[in-house]
């Protein structure tokens, strides 16, 4: 077992590459991959950020929650546990409410016909909007552009 070393021996390196740079090699005692701002620091925490992503690129518009844990290289329970743990929801339910805000900002925003922005917004068609949004906002998406003042555009 290695004694503690004296404060005078010791030198402080912002990351693990300026400390390669000034000659050192990574300890393995201290696992410097490790470092705070690392993805590895941030735990499980880094793989739900990169499956948010995936999502809001609409990995879950074209695919199915098993091909996005493969893409993450995880079990779809485990992805499952993790959306749970950090957002208290599923992975469909985030895609979900993703997509109704993106249709919602499309409907606020322009004029475009609501089966172009239910196509936008990544619905599979216009009906799954309305089913969409008549369960979280208690009506269709038509009525929501009836309730905006004509010919405000609101960004």
């Amino acid at each position: 077992r290695a004694r503690t070393p004296l404060a005078r021996n010791v030198r402080f390196y912002g990351s693990a590459a300026s400390a390669e740079r000034a000659g050192f090699r990574p300890c393995l005692r201290c696992r410097p991959e490790a470092a705070p701002f690392c993805p590895a620091w941030k735990g499980t925490r880094t793989t739900v950020e990169r499956a948010l992503a995936l999502i809001e690129a609409g990995a879950l518009d074209r695919g199915n929650v098993a091909a996005l844990a493969d893409r993450l290289g995880i079990g779809t329970r485990h992805l499952s546990r993790l959306f749970a743990e950090h957002l208290d929801a599923s992975p469909l339910q985030v895609a979900l409410s993703l997509r109704v805000q993106r249709a919602k900002r499309l409907i606020d925003g322009g004029d475009l016909a609501l089966a172009l922005v239910a196509q936008r917004a990544g619905f599979s068609s216009a009906r799954r909007m309305n089913a969409a949004f008549a369960k979280l906002y208690g009506r269709s998406p038509a009525s929501l552009r009836r309730k905006r003042p004509p010919g405000v555009m609101l960004q």
